[in-house]
């Protein structure tokens, strides 16, 4: 298949792709816009049983405190009563004290139970709140659900159909190259980006020349060496000039280590250009300092030539 091809088939891919993974995200997610109301719900229940373990607890006290009332009452009702029959001074002051003591303990009980019933109605209004709260929550979780559940469906049907096209243009493709490309569409949402005026429009690096060269023949497929994005050669007109500013430039500190294994040149290739270039300055030092030499040697033979001609004369 000739590059141009697989260069087309790759951006409609990249389409693909990137609708597809965007949609798999928002599945995945989904789930998560109902965790806030599942927590709320779950919160409140909370809030209510503890609620209502606390009107429990008072309407016994309140239970508690009728019975101590009933007994203070009946046991002032019988001294009442025992004055009536009263036979000496000593029975006289017994029941009065009886009396006095059983009117006390009444006011104090009686007190008490006021406080607590009125403690009671308060919890019990409060608890009809939070149980109004509580369905009018629930009523919402399982509105939020069903809307989620048709969403989810929706999702998944366009993700279905993304899935059909992508099967039908990736069985022609090399699988390396393809995995390479996945893996670049989920990092960067673009895997396949034109080179113009010798700059790659994905990370706005300037490629070297060699390589942008290498890019516009298009006999291979070939990856940028700094975003590792796959390259086509674009051609631009002299009225379009690519808008590329040193501010928009990457730089070499961005790349991710994710990034290390999808290669864009020969590494070999690479190393031995740095080895030619170091051999080529090394000669060239040689040859500097050998007509450093040579000029030394003229300059003694002139001299010499000056001495000789200087001896004649005398």
């Amino acid at each position: 298949m000739a590059t141009t091809d697989i260069f087309e088939k790759l951006k409609k891919l990249q389409t693909i792709l990137v609708k597809k993974y965007d949609l798999e995200k928002k599945i995945e997610e989904a789930p998560k816009q109902l965790g806030s109301q599942e927590e709320l719900l779950a919160r409140m229940k909370k809030e209510y049983i503890e609620k209502n373990n606390e009107y429990e607890t008072v309407k016994s006290d309140v239970l508690r405190l009728k019975l101590e009332l009933e007994e203070a009452e009946k046991s002032r009702e019988n001294g009442e009563k025992g004055m009536d029959n009263i036979q000496t001074h000593r029975e006289y002051e017994a029941l009065e004290k009886q009396i006095k003591d059983a009117t006390e303990k009444e006011n104090e009980v009686r007190r008490d139970m006021q406080k607590q019933e009125k403690l009671l109605e308060d919890i019990k209004e409060t608890l009809k709140i939070n149980e109004d709260m509580i369905n009018a929550q629930e009523k919402d979780l399982a509105t939020s659900k069903d809307s989620l559940n048709k969403e989810l469906d929706s999702y998944n049907k366009e993700l279905n159909s993304l899935k059909r096209s992508e099967d039908k243009i990736t069985p022609d493709l090399d699988q390396e190259i393809l995995f390479k490309f996945q893996r670049i569409i989920q990092r960067n949402s673009e895997g396949i980006v034109a080179v113009k005026n010798g700059v790659c429009t994905g990370c706005h690096m300037i490629l070297p020349a060699q390589f942008a060269n290498t890019v516009r023949e298009g006999e291979n497929i070939n990856f940028c060496p700094y975003c590792s994005r796959i390259l086509f050669y674009e051609e631009t007109s002299e009225e379009e000039v690519y808008d590329f500013s040193f501010d928009q430039a990457g730089s070499l500190a961005d790349l991710s280590d994710d990034d290390s294994d999808v290669e864009g040149l020969d590494e070999e290739e690479r190393e031995e250009g740095l080895y030619e270039d170091e051999d080529s300055e090394i000669e060239r030092d040689e040859d500097e300092e050998g007509l450093d030499e040579d000029e030394d040697d003229e300059e003694g033979a002139d001299e010499e030539e000056e001495d000789s001609s200087e001896d004649e004369e005398d």
